[in-house]
Formats: structure tokens, C-alpha cells, sequence
């Protein structure tokens, strides 16, 4: 990749803690969640009446569970006419003072009714427990369904049938179906306990396969298919909660760790009229194999299912026949080390097919398959991976999706002829170089637009589509473009290295912002590291490049670097190099480059090198402290797996290896290991009530750093979970803390 300098004049305003975590003045600000309606006619778009949008951002900030009330508008998208489809009054129940406090909403397919989700509550991260209503469009008629079941905020994934006639929801582990007519309620389900979950995942599948809603209606609305998953193989894991009330409280999770026993997971078909359930006959023992995804195979039939193994090497897919349960394979899917790609097949209507994402060409591809499961048509062929399916147009023949040949730090919109042509063509303008995003519409004409670069926060505009033309901008966050320009702040440049074995690999580099050549500057290494994400993104990262900036203004030159295996789109190879050796590989492509930029870059102080990272970040951050302490010399870890063996199977046996096969790989690459070796400033951040990477993990590292006499520095935040965000003023002290021990144990330069 060709070196990028995006630059930046000073001086300027100074950044502070307090301006970016307690008074949130560089926040961008982001359009209102918007739903494009099937017809084309628009989009809608739920809105915080003006009353209450200082509320609902300090709702927001502080991450409670609650909104305050909002409005369900229309927009039109040639000429962004806004029209309230339902005001505050239609959306108050009868006898009721006040509006509903919406979360989310849900059409029905003819537009005839309207589904409302309110009171939503998290489970683990998301918003996924809470109420729900009926609105009927051409009376009004505002009802609360549920029936007797109507616990505040217990219902979970409520959905309409296709026809529009009835609503399936989960309550305490069972799947329900309401009759919206006679408002009359069935049980799909019985048969839910304290280990058996219908309808809903536990945290492994949730947290690893990216999948809540756990059941389907069928195309005719006859039917549900739903998972059901058996957790009483898979321990509990305890969170306890020592500050909420007198005594402690705690939290059981069923958490299967590397090498433990599973959940069984199963799929179960009924129809609505007769609730009994046909159980589809997978292959093998339930609790050794996944099942990540399943939907009807467009039709009121089949069901398509894909099972993997538990090594993860193997997705077999199969046509399961919902009136006998019976399967037949339709294909299979196998790789040497592992398959990360579980996506929903889209259905086309003009032919019997499907898109699969794979990368049996050994780039990452979006395929068409042919029903019967033997014709595979790249649709997007190149030496390239595709980032992110976008859309079908299936009218005029076009696929839409996100890839970004050239330059792995971009993100750009390209589409493909979906005959197989081998026609790809860029659709993104040259001139908007960065990232760029794409909520598109059916039809595929219109979509919203969203562009931003490292140091320019976001723009969000309506554009057609293919022509790219603009015709509204949404929100253009000019208020704080001007802010951020009148930042001290000096140059980004994205470079490239070369590790050992001359591989390169990606980096950017901010200068402190009065930058000097001739002097020497402390570096803050920014890492992450893992197969699950990438840093070197010419994006607006609001999470962490806002304080990035804040560092730089103080003196400090601010780089990461993607070692291999990690998610940049550089091709199979790439991301499989690092199977059953994360941490290992990645830790000394992280060393080599730093050795490599203290070569290039005279004005980089190497006897002041600092480093810090969060979850997989926190774990490389370990292995670089403690592996190559002659090269990092004051590290800061938030919520790190200091074991491998402690964090979830599906996530690191995927990765890793099975523990049977790999247990020394999994030794070798655990920074607990090496925590002997400690030779500088250490300081340790954890949520105790960290749900993902458990607190457990930094507390068998405390004792081994005690073990062996090592000196190191803790903040443990109580009850916060993993992002260590939630509660009062959690994020400014968690920001404060790290600012003052970069700046007391580097000896950061003043801003001038």
C-alpha cells in the first residue's frame, strides 16, 4: 500500500479528558435508525422528539436501558419531504398519560399493521427483553399484546407472521403464538427449564456466531422453525456483584470454555395450528457440532441448515424436509484450519440460487449456488476479498458489496454482474477516499451514505445508486469538522513494514502535533492484534482516536500496526497464518515492527516505547510486555485473556485449535506464561463484571505476577462489563488514568 499522509495544522485548541468523556464535545452526531420500505416509496425513521434529545444523549452516555419518547416519520428520498406517519398522541395507549418509550419497530409485510418494541431491556449487550404493541394503520387501535404473560420486559423477539394474522414472541424460554384476531395465545413450545432455551441462544452463540432471534416463520406463516439449545452440559459461569446490595448477588452464565462441554443445539419445526414438534435429523452428537444458521429454503418446506463441526473446518449444508425432519446434504464447505464465514444465503427470484460467501479461491468471494448444491458462480472474481456483502438488484442484474482492492486501510462500494460476467466495477467516487458505508435500499436506487477519514468525522448522505449523485446530505457534522480543525494536530501517515520473514504489513503513524524532526519522541503502540479485528483503518474510530489525538497533542507519536492473521482484507493465507499459534506469530510481527520504525523514523525515541490495547488488544499488550520486555517498556492492558484456555470454545478453538491437538500451542501463546518476564510498567484494567473475557483471567495473572515478584499496577472497574463503559464517569477516570501513567512512566513531551 502507497504511503497516505493526511495532514493537519497547528496550532490550535488543546484536548482534555473532561472535553472528550465528561462534556462528549467531539462526538459525532449520527441520523436517526432508518428502515427502507419495500416499495420504494422511501424510508422511515424513528426520531427523540425535539423535547427529549438532550435526554435520550444522556441516556445514551450513560448506557441505560431506557428512552425517552420518540416519533415514527416517513421520508421521501428524491426530495427528503418529512412526513410524522405517528405522533406522540397515536402512540399513547387508551387511559394512558404518556406516549410509549420506543425502541424499535417492525412492519408487516402488507403495511397494514405496525409492530412496536418497548421498554427494552440488555441482555448481556443488546437490547433484546422487552414489550411489545399493535398498531392497526387504518383504525389506530393501539394494543398491548402478550396476554396474561405481560411481565414488563420479558418478552424477547417478538415478529409477525407473513400474512400479517398472528405474532410469535419467546417468554421464559418458550416460543408463543398470538392470534392478533381473537387475540387468543398458543404454545409453540413446553418444554423450557433451568438448561433447555427455545427460540434464543446462550452466550457462546451470541457472542461468537452473531445470532439472537432464534426462530423463523415460513413463508406461508403456517410454520415455525426454531433452535433449541440443551445448556446443561455447559458449566455455569458465576459474576458477582458486590456493590448493588448488601449481600453479593450473582449471575450464572452458561459458558463453555476451550476444551469443556458445549451446548446441544437442535432444530425443531411446528406448525402453528397444531403445536408439535418434527426435530430435524442432523448428523453426529448434538453438543460436538454447531448449528449457526438455518432459514427456510425459499419455500414453506425445506429448511436450509448449515452444521459445523466442532473444530470449525467443516460446514456441511443441508435441505431438511420440516413434515419428516429428514436431511440431505446439498454440500459441504472444508478448510484446512478453520471457516469464519456463517452468513445468511440470499435467495434470488428469477432463479433457483443462492449467494455463499467463501474462499475456496483463497480470497474471500460471494458465490452463486445453484439449489441443488453443484454449480458455484464467482460473482465477484479478482485477487481481492470482499468486505461485506451490501444488496441485490436483481432487476437490472447487479450485486452491490464492500471490498477495497487496493488499499486494505479503505472501504469502498463495488458491484458485480450477477450472471457471472466477471464484470466488477468501483462505485464509490475517487474523490471520496476513506471509509465509506451503505444502508441501501430494496430496490438497490437509493441508500445512505456514510463517509469519514481518520481525522474527518463522519458525513451522511442520501445517494442514488449506481450513479452516486448526491441528493441530501443528512448530517455533515460540521460543528465538529470545524472543532477538529481547530485542533493542534499534526500528520497521519499509513506506511508499510516488513517483519522477518518479509512479509509486510500495514501501519499508520499521528506525530505529536508541534512536530519537531530533530527531536526524540516517546511512542504509544496502539494493538489489537486478533483474528476478529483490524487497526489500521483510515476511518473516524471515535472509541479510541479521539484520545489518540489527545496523546499526540501531549507529545507522544501514536502508531499501530496489523500483524498478520488479523482481519484487514489481505486474502485466505493472510488470516489463516496464524492457526494454533495466536499471539505467537502476532506478537513478533508486532516486535519486527517496531524495530522496523525505530529504523526508519530517527525522530522516535525507542527507549520509550509504551504500548496498550483492550480484550484480544489487553492479550497482545501481555505477550509484548512480557516477551520482548527489552522493546516495550510501559504497557497498559484492559480486559485481556490471559489464559487461552480460560475464554469460550467456539471463538478460540476456532483459531487456536482443538485442546486435545494443540494444548502446548495453547500454552505457548497465553502471555501468563511469560509473566515472569516482566520488565517494565504494568498496568492491569478489569470489569469485574466482565461477562466476555472473565475478571477470572486477570486474577490468575495477579498471582502470577506475585509469584514471581513482579511489580505491576491495577484498576479494577466494579460491575462494569467488558467495554468499560457503562456507569457514571466510568470512561473519564478509565481515560484520565491511562493519560496520567503514559505521561508519568514515558516521560511524555509538553504540548507547546
Amino acid at each position: 500500500m502507497a504511503s497516505n499522509v493526511v495532514s493537519q495544522k497547528a496550532p490550535g485548541v488543546l484536548l482534555t479528558n473532561e472535553a472528550l468523556y465528561k462534556d462528549r464535545a467531539y462526538k459525532a452526531k449520527v441520523p436517526g435508525t432508518v428502515r427502507w420500505l419495500e416499495d420504494g416509496s422511501g424510508y422511515t425513521a424513528l426520531e427523540t422528539v425535539d423535547a427529549y434529545k438532550d435526554v435520550q444523549l444522556e441516556l445514551d452516555e450513560l448506557g441505560e436501558d431506557i428512552n425517552p419518547y420518540r416519533v415514527i416519520v416517513h421520508y421521501d428520498p428524491a426530495t427528503l419531504e418529512r412526513t410524522v406517519l405517528f405522533s406522540l398522541a397515536q402512540l399513547t395507549p387508551a387511559g394512558a398519560d404518556q406516549a410509549l418509550a420506543i425502541d424499535d419497530y417492525q412492519w408487516s409485510e402488507d403495511k397494514s399493521q405496525l409492530l412496536l418494541f418497548t421498554d427494552a431491556r440488555k441482555v448481556w449487550r443488546k437490547r433484546s427483553r422487552g414489550d411489545y404493541w399493535i398498531l392497526n394503520i387504518a383504525t389506530g387501535e393501539l394494543r398491548q399484546l402478550g396476554g396474561e404473560q405481560r411481565e414488563p420486559s420479558q418478552m424477547m423477539f417478538g415478529k409477525l407472521s407473513p400474512d400479517a394474522t398472528k405474532f410469535a414472541y419467546v417468554w421464559r424460554d418458550n416460543i408463543y403464538v398470538q392470534d392478533l384476531s381473537t387475540m387468543e395465545i398458543v404454545a409453540l413450545t413446553t418444554d423450557a427449564s433451568d438448561t433447555v432455551i427455545n427460540g434464543h441462544f446462550d452466550w457462546a452463540y451470541e457472542e461468537e456466531f452473531s445470532i439472537l432471534d432464534g426462530f423463523r416463520w415460513s413463508p406461508d406463516s403456517q410454520r415455525i422453525a426454531h433452535w433449541q439449545l440443551d445448556t446443561h452440559a455447559a458449566r455455569d459461569f458465576l459474576i458477582i456483584n458486590n456493590t448493588d446490595e448488601l449481600y453479593p448477588t450473582v449471575s450464572r452464565i452458561p459458558y463453555p470454555k476451550v476444551g469443556q462441554e458445549n451446548s446441544a443445539a437442535r432444530i425443531g419445526v411446528s406448525r402453528v395450528d397444531k403445536p408439535k414438534t418434527v426435530w430435524v435429523k442432523l448428523p453426529g452428537v448434538a453438543k460436538d457440532m454447531y448449528v449457526p444458521r438455518m432459514d427456510w429454503a425459499n419455500n414453506s418446506d425445506e429448511l436450509l441448515v448449515q452444521q459445523m463441526n466442532r473444530k470449525q473446518d467443516t460446514n456441511r449444508v443441508f435441505y431438511a424436509d420440516v413434515h419428516t425432519g429428514d436431511v440431505r446434504e446439498a454440500f459441504v464447505e472444508r478448510e484446512e484450519t478453520f471457516i469464519e464465514d456463517v452468513i445468511d444465503p440470499e435467495w434470488l427470484e428469477s432463479v433457483d440460487a443462492f449467494t455463499w460467501t467463501s474462499e475456496r479461491s483463497g480470497w474471500r468471494h460471494i458465490y452463486l449456488v445453484s439449489r441443488d448444491g453443484k454449480t458455484f458462480t464467482d460473482l465477484t472474481p479478482g485477487e481481492f476479498d470482499v468486505v461485506e456483502f451490501i444488496s441485490i438488484d436483481e432487476e437490472n442484474g447487479w450485486l452491490y458489496f464492500i471490498a477495497s482492492p487496493e488499499d486494505v486501510a479503505q472501504r469502498y462500494l463495488y458491484r458485480s454482474r450477477l450472471d457471472g460476467s466477471g464484470q466488477v466495477s468501483r462505485v464509490t467516487p475517487a474523490g471520496l477516499a476513506g471509509t465509506n458505508s451503505y444502508q441501501v435500499s430494496e430496490d438497490s436506487r437509493w441508500a445512505i451514505h456514510k463517509h469519514s477519514r481518520f481525522l474527518q468525522p463522519p458525513v451522511y448522505s442520501l445517494v442514488s445508486l449506481p450513479d452516486h449523485t448526491v441528493h441530501h446530505v443528512l448530517e455533515d457534522n460540521a460543528a465538529l469538522a470545524r472543532k477538529v480543525a481547530e485542533l493542534s494536530l499534526s500528520e497521519v501517515e499509513f506506511y508499510e513494514v516488513a517483519a522477518r520473514d518479509g512479509l509486510r504489513l500495514n501501519g499508520y503513524l499521528l506525530r505529536p502535533w508541534n512536530f519537531d524532526a530533530s527531536r526524540k519522541y516517546p511512542i504509544i503502540n496502539y494493538v489489537y492484534g486478533e483474528p476478529a479485528g483490524q487497526t489500521v483503518r483510515d476511518v473516524w474510530d471515535e472509541a479510541r482516536s479521539n484520545w489518540h489525538m489527545l496523546m499526540s497533542q501531549r507529545g507522544f507519536v501514536i502508531s499501530s500496526v496489523d500483524n498478520r492473521g488479523t482481519q484487514a482484507p489481505r486474502g485466505h493465507d493472510w488470516r489463516r497464518s496464524v492457526y494454533g499459534a495466536v499471539g505467537v506469530l502476532g506478537s513478533r510481527d508486532q516486535a519486527d515492527s517496531l524495530k522496523a520504525i525505530c529504523e526508519r523514523w530517527s525522530f522516535i525515541d525507542c527507549d520509550r516505547v509504551g504500548v496498550w490495547g483492550h480484550s484480544g488488544g489487553g492479550s497482545m499488550t501481555l505477550n509484548l510486555m512480557f516477551r520482548y520486555p527489552e522493546q516495550y517498556h510501559v504497557g497498559i492492558s484492559r480486559a485481556p485473556v490471559a489464559d487461552q484456555r480460560l475464554y469460550d470454545s467456539i471463538y478460540q478453538e476456532r483459531y487456536s485449535g482443538l485442546l486435545p491437538d494443540y494444548e502446548e500451542g495453547y500454552r505457548l501463546a497465553s502471555p501468563i506464561t511469560y509473566a515472569s518476564q516482566l520488565r517494565g510498567k504494568l498496568l492491569l484494567m478489569h470489569g469485574t463484571g466482565d461477562d466476555n473475557v472473565h475478571y477470572q483471567g486477570s486474577e490468575r495473572l495477579i498471582n502470577e505476577l506475585i509469584k514471581h515478584n513482579r511489580r505491576f499496577d491495577f484498576m479494577s472497574y466494579p460491575n462494569r462489563q467488558h467495554a468499560i463503559k457503562k456507569g457514571e464517569g466510568t470512561e473519564l477516570h478509565m481515560y484520565s488514568t491511562m493519560t496520567d501513567y503514559f505521561e508519568e512512566h514515558l516521560q511524555g513531551a509538553d504540548a507547546e
